[in-house]
């Protein structure tokens, strides 16, 4: 069994429970596990030796929610600056057109853009199959994840209300409940591996209220309580949504998922920006999850969740870069910046501080995934590990407070070393992978993408409304 020996850092920032933080020291990892960390050198023999001078060292980031396909859409310039249901609806139109080489280029862009940030675990939600593409999508993406060593958690996503039953998008992107349900079954059969360790994970996950039947939201939740699964959707995004819930269900989303069994602690929701006092206590009191993304909220100008408010009630929040089209970045580490800035918008006892932002990111994405095998450095857990350097121009005269400077200056490199699953993903900044190649194969689809789209709706989606 191969023994990785991390050395000397500037900082181990653990995660754990007591929140241990020291400088110099050493982590050992045996296989895919952590076998010894400490504050005194390690005496032993190991295989590989990563002299961390200068580096803070935390547990690899894990983002719990994302659009992956949407990284070939970004900063279109009619959806530019619009609210997130005419943001939807014109994006549909391109959506429509992607293939399953999209799926599997921008799968493989969108996760190693989280990787180079220091990502190691993430979550997708594909909640699109048009009708002219395989049901497969899913499996494209498992197969993008594989070939870049990711711990990956994707979810089936799914919408089934379509434009002409009074929901948002377009008629060939929905499928029936049937066939929904069918392939859940599939995916779960396949590829989900409920042991400690696990590299591949499947949760499921409806859309949204306005793209998804009762029904289904019903019948996924049944499911996935059967099959001990974690499941997930869009919550309390805008205000937009809340109309929408209330004219079309009689209830704001809270209780309108709570009416179909969601408020739960296997199930975690994005955004969650309107919740009242009662909605955040009801969440807190189950254990249930969010995903937060202050770069899409403040992109859609949704609002400023509720964050401080949560972890006191005792929701398990986390963090995530949402969907590449409403960031439009998949860079983690500048997610945990903005997360922090953007609390201090409200009153001071609202205000995050670094150390809160880089638990969520941490210890709060493990929770909301439902995993204790991940998210922090500490004997037995899986070896996933971040190393940043602060050796650089942009931390200059930060070095007061070695961790907190990942979060108050602005990186402006990859992250040194990435170590997934006990293997070492990025080094020195690089991944092996061609990037020349997949960012021309990306922008390729993109422009094809939007082209076609173009000419099937005489939309101009190069020009501003």
């Amino acid at each position: 069994m191969k023994k990785i020996l991390i050395k000397d850092p500037a900082l181990i920032a653990t995660m754990n429970d007591n929140m241990e933080e020291w400088k110099g020291g050493h982590i050992l990892i045996e296989g895919n596990k952590i076998s010894s960390l400490g504050k005194d050198p390690y005496n032993g023999s190991y295989d590989e030796e990563i002299d961390a001078a200068g580096m803070v060292i935390l547990p690899g980031f894990i983002n719990t929610h994302h659009h992956l396909y949407q990284s070939l859409t970004r900063n279109i310039p009619r959806m530019q600056d619009q609210e997130l249901f005419p943001w939807l609806v014109d994006h549909y139109q391109v959506w429509r057109e992607v293939t399953e080489e999209a799926i599997y280029v921008s799968s493989k862009t969108g996760l190693l853009e989280m990787m180079l940030s220091g990502v190691t675990t993430s979550s997708d939600h594909l909640y699109l199959f048009p009708d002219k593409c395989t049901n497969e999508l899913i499996d494209i993406e498992i197969k993008a994840a594989h070939e870049l060593g990711i711990r990956f958690q994707p979810t089936r996503g799914s919408m089934s209300l379509s434009k002409k039953d009074g929901g948002l998008p377009p008629d060939d992107v929905v499928q029936s409940e049937a066939v929904i349900m069918q392939d859940s079954q599939r995916l779960i059969d396949k590829y989900h591996d409920e042991n400690p360790g696990a590299m591949i994970r499947i949760s499921l996950a409806p859309c949204s209220p306005f793209s998804v039947t009762p029904e289904l939201m019903k019948q996924t939740a049944e499911m996935a309580k059967e099959q001990n699964l974690m499941f997930h959707t869009h919550l309390a995004e805008t205000i937009d949504e809340e109309n929408f819930c209330i004219e079309k269900f009689g209830a704001r989303p809270a209780a309108y998922l709570d009416s179909l069994g969601w408020i739960s602690g296997n199930s975690w929701v994005a955004h969650a920006v309107h919740l009242s006092d009662d909605e955040i206590k009801q969440m807190g009191e189950c254990g249930m999850g969010i995903s937060h993304c202050p770069s899409s909220n403040m992109r859609l100008g949704s609002g400023i969740a509720r964050i401080k408010e949560m972890l006191k009630a005792g929701v398990a929040v986390s963090l995530a870069v949402d969907g590449s089209a409403s960031n439009d970045s998949g860079n983690m580490l500048s997610e945990l910046r903005l997360a922090m800035l953007l609390s201090r918008l409200r009153k001071p006892e609202f205000w995050l501080t670094a150390r809160e932002v880089l638990r969520i990111a941490t210890r709060g994405g493990a929770a909301a995934l439902g995993r204790d095998d991940i998210g922090e450095l500490s004997v037995g857990k899986q070896a996933d590990i971040s190393l940043f350097s602060i050796d650089h121009l942009e931390y200059a005269g930060s070095h007061s407070d070695s961790l907190a400077s990942l979060l108050f200056t602005q990186r402006m490199r990859p992250v040194d070393h990435l170590i997934i699953n006990g293997e070492v993903q990025i080094r020195d900044g690089k991944a092996d992978v061609n990037l020349e190649d997949l960012i021309k194969d990306h922008n390729r689809i993109s422009d094809e993408m939007i082209k076609r789209a173009k000419n099937n709706t005489r939309i101009d989606f190069y020009n501003k409304q």
